[in-house]
C-alpha cells in the first residue's frame, strides 16, 4: 500500500490523448492560503528547483488537472520577482504529449553556452518519465526556445536509460564551472547516483552515495555553501523517510566533500532541514540576484505527506496542494566543529504586513491569553525560564480553549515540539500528531518565530536552527493566542504579531 501511495500521483492511471483546457483559478475560499503558494485548482505535489531568468524566478511544479478523477502529472509554471507573490504561467510541459508516460520530477537549467545545441540561452529540462515499453523510470530531455514558457520533447528515446533498477528518477543538474561540465544527482532507491556530461544528452556514471535507515530517497540535491566562518562545504540532500528509525520524513542532508565523482560526508548520520510532518520534495536554489551564490540560497517544499496526501478539506474547494514559504538558507559552524544549515522565512514576506501588534513583557505561570487574534500572521517572541517544565504558545485557539495548536519546549528533555492533535489535522491514524526536535535548553532562553496561515504552521526556533512545518486545519473562527508555562514561570518578551494580507489576490 505504501508503494502505491508513493507512485500514484506520478503514475499514469488514466491516459489522455491531449492536454485538456485549463480551468480558471477559483475564487478565494476559507481554506485558500493567504500567503503560501497553492495550486490554482486541482492537484500539485513536487516542486522543481526554481531558475532565475531575465529578472524573475521561474518555478515549475508537478500538476494534475484531472484530479481527483484521473492520474498523471505535468509541469505547471509560475513566476515571481520576490519569491512571495507569484503569477501563474500555465502548463509548460504537458503530459501524455509523447509516446511515454506523464511528466515527473526533474531539473531545468539555462544552457548559456549552447552545450546541447538548441541555441545559447535555451532552457533545458531533464525529467523522469515512465517508458512506453514497460513503464521503466528513465530520463528524457525537453527544451525551450522561448525562455521557459513552453517545452518541446527532444526525443521519445531517453537520454538516460534505466540501468536495471526499480527506482531511477528525479534528476537534479548543476553546472561545474571549474571543469566546464554538467553534474547530476539521481534518486536510486536508498542511494544517490552521480553523473556527468558535456552536452546534457550523453551522461556517464561517476559514483554513488549509499544511505542507511532513511527509506526510499526522492528529489536529491547537491550544492556548495560558504559557512559563517568562511569555510566552503558541499551539501548533499534528499527527501527521505526516517519514520522507521524515529527520524523525520522530510529533507535529510549531509555536509562533506564532492570531488566531481563522488561525495564523502563529514558524518554518516544525516541532519534534517525540517522536523515537522509536511516538508517534502524539498528543493534549494541560488539567489539569482546575488553576485556570490555561496553565502545563501533559498529553499521550499511541498507541504504534505504521502501517508495522507488527500486528507484535506480543500479538496471540496477544488484544490489540493500548498507549498511552504520560501526560506533563506545559510550554513553555520557549530560548537562541535560541525556545520549545519539554518533556514528562516524570506525577508520579502515583510511586504505583506498589513498591521502589527505587540504585547508587553509578560511573566506566565499557568496560562495567559493575549488580547491579539489572527488567522494569517507571523508571531515572534523571546522566552526565558528557570524551572519551567513545559512552556510555549497555543495558536489558533478556540474561545472555549478546547482547540489549539501547541508550539512548545520541554527544557528537561532538550526538546522543542509542535502538537496539532487538539485541532483538525490531516492524519486520520493519529500517528503523526506531535513532531519533536532537539534544542539547546541549557541557555534557558529561546527565540521563536512562527508563521501561521489558514492550513499551515511553520515554526523557526533560534534563528532557524530547527524548523517544524506541518498542515493543520483549524476552524476559521479559532484565532486566539495563549502563552503557557507549567512547572514554574516563564517570561515572554519582545512579542510581535505581523498580520499578513493575501499575497496573490
Amino acid at each position: 500500500m505504501a508503494l502505491l501511495l508513493i507512485f500514484a500521483p506520478k503514475g499514469t492511471e488514466v491516459k489522455k490523448t491531449q492536454n485538456e483546457k485549463e480551468e480558471p483559478p477559483q475564487e478565494a475560499s476559507s481554506n485558500r492560503p493567504a500567503y503560501h503558494f497553492s495550486t490554482p485548482e486541482k492537484w500539485k505535489n513536487d516542486p522543481q528547483k526554481p531558475i532565475f531568468i531575465d529578472g524573475k524566478y521561474h518555478y515549475y511544479y508537478l500538476y494534475n488537472g484531472n484530479y481527483p478523477d484521473g492520474g498523471g502529472t505535468e509541469w505547471r509554471h509560475a513566476s515571481s520577482e520576490d519569491l512571495v507573490t507569484w503569477k501563474d504561467e500555465g502548463i509548460a510541459i504537458p503530459k501524455f504529449s509523447n509516446k511515454n508516460g506523464d511528466i515527473w520530477s526533474g531539473s531545468v537549467v539555462e544552457d548559456k553556452n549552447n552545450s546541447a545545441g538548441f541555441g545559447k540561452g535555451a532552457i533545458v529540462a531533464v525529467v523522469t518519465q515512465p517508458s512506453a515499453d514497460g513503464g521503466k523510470q528513465e530520463q528524457y530531455l525537453w527544451y525551450s526556445t522561448d525562455r521557459g514558457k513552453t517545452f518541446q520533447s527532444f526525443s521519445e528515446k531517453p537520454v538516460m536509460s534505466n540501468p536495471g533498477t526499480e527506482v531511477f528518477r528525479d534528476p537534479k543538474i548543476i553546472w561545474d564551472e571549474e571543469n566546464q561540465k554538467w553534474m547530476m544527482t539521481m534518486a536510486e532507491g536508498d542511494k544517490i547516483g552521480f553523473y556527468e556530461t558535456k552536452n546534457l544528452k550523453d551522461w556517464s556514471f561517476t559514483g554513488e552515495f549509499k544511505t542507511q535507515n532513511i527509506g526510499l530517497l526522492e528529489c536529491p540535491d547537491l550544492f556548495r555553501m560558504r559557512a559563517d566562518d568562511g569555510t566552503v562545504k558541499w551539501v548533499l540532500g534528499a527527501s527521505a523517510n526516517g519514520k522507521a528509525a524515529g527520524k523525520p520524513n522530510t529533507y535529510a542532508y549531509w555536509t562533506g566533500n564532492y570531488d566531481g565523482k563522488s561525495f564523502t560526508p563529514d558524518s554518516a548520520e544525516p541532519q534534517w532541514l525540517d522536523y515537522g510532518f509536511d516538508w517534502y520534495g524539498g528543493v534549494t536554489f541560488e539567489d539569482g540576484k546575488s553576485e556570490d551564490p555561496l553565502n545563501k540560497r533559498y529553499g521550499l517544499a511541498w507541504m504534505n505527506n504521502w501517508d495522507y496526501p488527500h486528507n484535506t478539506p480543500t479538496v471540496k474547494e477544488n484544490f489540493n496542494g500548498v507549498d511552504s514559504i520560501v526560506r533563506e538558507i545559510q550554513m553555520k559552524k557549530q560548537g562541535d566543529q560541525s556545520y549545519s544549515l539554518t533556514s528562516m522565512p524570506v525577508e520579502a514576506l515583510d511586504q505583506l504586513t498589513e498591521s502589527k501588534q505587540t504585547a508587553e513583557r509578560t511573566e506566565v505561570d499557568g496560562a495567559k491569553t493575549l488580547d491579539i487574534k489572527g488567522e494569517a500572521y507571523q508571531f515572534e517572541a523571546d522566552i526565558s525560564w528557570s524551572d519551567a517544565q513545559n512552556l510555549g504558545l497555543r495558536l489558533r485557539e478556540s474561545n472555549d480553549k478546547a482547540r489549539h495548536i501547541d508550539v512548545g519546549f520541554l527544557p528537561a528533555e532538550g526538546l522543542s515540539y509542535v502538537n496539532r492533535g487538539q485541532t483538525d489535522q490531516p492524519d486520520g491514524s493519529r500517528k503523526f500528531i506531535e513532531s519533536k526536535a532537539p534544542f539547546d535548553a541549557g541557555k534557558k532562553k529561546v527565540h521563536v518565530k512562527v508563521l501561521v496561515d489558514k492550513t499551515t504552521v511553520e515554526v523557526f526556533v533560534d534563528d532557524g536552527k530547527t524548523v517544524h512545518s506541518s498542515q493543520v486545519f483549524p476552524k476559521q473562527e479559532d484565532q486566539g493566542i495563549t502563552l503557557f508555562s507549567e512547572g514554574g514561570p516563564s517570561v515572554f518578551e519582545n512579542m510581535e504579531v505581523k498580520h499578513f494580507r493575501p499575497a496573490n489576490r
